[in-house]
């Protein structure tokens, strides 16, 4: 199909310059980009019919890193720090 409709793991990596070229990257395009990935992983890992903990768990786990990462600084402080 057109270089436009592709998926970005279909895209080679020659091609990759023009297939950004041709993403919507306004704001509404950005938030539609979101909400598609979104509805995406739910479909596939959270709404199916016999499905586990997984989508759950990593939707957690993807939590923990990123409330780790906006930590860091505060929790490397703390590790230095003496109580004495």
């Amino acid at each position: 199909g057109p270089l436009s409709e592709r998926r970005l793991m279909d895209v080679r990596l020659g091609e990759l310059p023009a297939w950004l070229a041709t993403c919507d990257l306004s704001p509404q395009g950005l938030l539609g980009g979101v909400r598609k990935a979104w509805s995406s992983y739910y479909d596939k890992y959270i709404n199916v019919k016999r499905g586990g903990p997984a989508g759950i768990s990593m939707l957690l786990a993807g939590y923990c890193l990123l409330s780790y990462g906006w930590n860091y600084q505060h929790i490397k402080c703390h590790r230095w720090r003496k109580y004495h």
